[in-house]
């Protein structure tokens, strides 16, 4: 039987993974730059911890999770996404006491799961990258988690970004304005698609978000959210308007923007990328807002909370349409040429000694001539060769070659041992 790996999912194999590295530690060095520390939670939770946090009618809940019964008859599910995960560990550690500072910055990065259409830069295992700051209700760390967005995208090499936001406001102006909405779309209920009007009535938000064409022409022409703001939420739109604005970060309001799922309020944005490269126009890669409620939704205090969710794949998709050009490091530093069986044991000890040293070496595990352990230091571009057969190990020496040079000579042994970084540096 030949074995293939399961669809919807990914091998990432050498030559590809350094790019994921390369991505992983950007997100990490731009992270710790504004105090956000990792947090790493289960790949599997609870399934009311998903279903409470996404919300019962949101197409993550009723279409897309990978859920079952373990043996226990526990009702868990693999993590769709990653923000309701690290609001249960945050309520479950209590880490909203007193004696926590505020605000509580986690980033984390790891695989999700969503049962979907496979398709390019969208996997049904894939990958995020997301960040959470809790404990504050101003529109500064709004802002700031956004600014700490686009700066890291743009330390990815995209460029041309397009940054969209829109408020959901408080929750009076939700009550306000689902009532809005249903008593708009109601007269058109028999025109809905099937899931709208599944949701019109739990959830009309959900019906701005369709895609279905019977739908939009309704979106379209629905209230604006904007025009049922209390003064409070219109207060905190204005004041994360006029904090992007001092940062220069150009933005556009889109009323119609609600976000996939339900735990969000107040502010929510997505940044866009223009990728000419995939002729898609403006797309999605980063988005995220504000979600006041939902700690408090599973079991915590009122606490606030604010981040955003970024998806690996697509961003890997769209540096590389953008021909990005990932920093490389695959030097070898020494690779260790063995002449003879004698010699086995002593370039098993020379390898270890260059790697204990902190730099990178190989030899031969195929008991090759030396002309074809040349030509494999050639191919993994070492820095220099040590070569040792019979003679070398008699007068405890190692004829050293700089490969760039050609430049030889021969090394005691046991500098090499004590001290090989200054033996290749020394002329």
């Amino acid at each position: 039987m030949r074995y293939q790996r399961p669809k919807g999912t990914a091998d990432i194999l050498p030559g590809d993974s350094e790019k994921w590295q390369y991505v992983e530690q950007t997100a990490r060095d731009l992270f710790k730059t504004y105090q956000f520390k990792e947090i790493r939670t289960p790949m599997f939770e609870n399934f009311e911890v998903f279903s409470r946090s996404a919300g019962d009618t949101s197409d993550i809940v009723t279409k897309e999770m990978y859920d079952f019964h373990d043996k226990g008859d526990r009702h868990v599910t693999l993590r769709p996404e990653g923000t309701a995960g690290v609001v249960r560990a945050f309520v479950e550690n209590k880490l909203y006491g007193p004696q926590v500072l505020k605000p509580y910055k986690v980033y984390y990065m790891g695989p999700m799961f969503r049962y979907e259409r496979p398709q390019s830069g969208r996997l049904r295992e894939f990958h995020q990258l997301g960040v959470e700051a809790f404990g504050s209700e101003s529109a500064a760390l709004d802002v700031e988690v956004i600014a700490m967005g686009f700066n890291l995208l743009k330390k990815f090499g995209l460029n041309d970004l397009k940054l969209v936001i829109n408020t959901l406001g408080d929750q009076q102006t939700r009550d306000d304005y689902r009532q809005a909405l249903i008593d708009y779309l109601e007269p058109h209920f028999d025109e809905l698609s099937d899931d709208s009007k599944e949701r019109l009535h739990k959830n009309p938000l959900r019906v701005l978000d369709s895609k279905a064409p019977e739908d939009q022409k309704f979106v379209a022409d629905a209230p604006s959210i904007l025009d049922y703001l209390t003064p409070a939420a219109q207060q905190h739109f204005d004041q994360a308007k006029a904090y992007l604005e001092a940062l220069e970060i150009p933005y556009e309001v889109d009323a119609t923007m609600v976000r996939g799922l339900d735990y969000y309020n107040h502010t929510i944005f997505e940044i866009m990328t223009n990728s000419k490269s995939l002729g898609q126009g403006y797309t999605t890669i980063c988005a995220g807002g504000r979600y006041n409620g939902l700690v408090k939704e599973l079991g915590g205090p009122e606490v606030s909370g604010v981040g955003f969710g970024l998806g690996v794949e697509r961003l890997l998709v769209l540096m590389d349409a953008e021909k990005v050009a990932v920093p490389t490091d695959d030097h070898l530093d020494v690779y260790v040429v063995g002449i003879g069986d004698a010699a086995s044991a002593t370039t098993l000890k020379l390898v270890q000694a260059v790697r204990g040293a902190g730099l990178t070496a190989e030899r031969d595990y195929l008991d090759r001539k030396p002309k074809a352990q040349f030509k494999s230091a050639d191919r993994l571009n070492a820095r220099y060769t040590m070569t040792v057969g019979d003679s070398e190990i008699e007068a405890q020496v190692v004829n050293l070659k700089e490969m760039a040079t050609g430049e030889e000579r021969k090394v005691a042994m046991a500098d090499i041992f004590n001290d090989v970084k200054q033996v290749l540096t020394a002329k």
